[in-house]
């Protein structure tokens, strides 16, 4: 079966549909900066899979936590 690639735009609503919600300007700048989600480019376009926007997105979040003042 062929992956699905999201442009960067598309890779920012599946995100935020998802409950990760995340911009395409912040995609864009974590891909400049390091930290963001696994792409690939194809021409000049940046390319995303489902399976790796949601692992990243996993990798994002913290253990679950009861209370704030918990530690990080």
């Amino acid at each position: 079966m062929q992956p699905e690639y999201l442009t960067r735009a598309e890779a920012a609503v599946y995100l935020t549909a998802r409950g990760f919600p995340v911009t395409k300007a912040t995609l864009q700048k974590m891909a400049t900066t390091g930290g963001g989600p696994t792409y690939q480019i194809f021409g000049n376009k940046a390319l995303y899979t489902p399976p790796n926007l949601d692992a990243w997105a996993q990798e994002k979040l913290s253990a679950p936590r009861r209370s704030t003042s918990e530690a990080a």
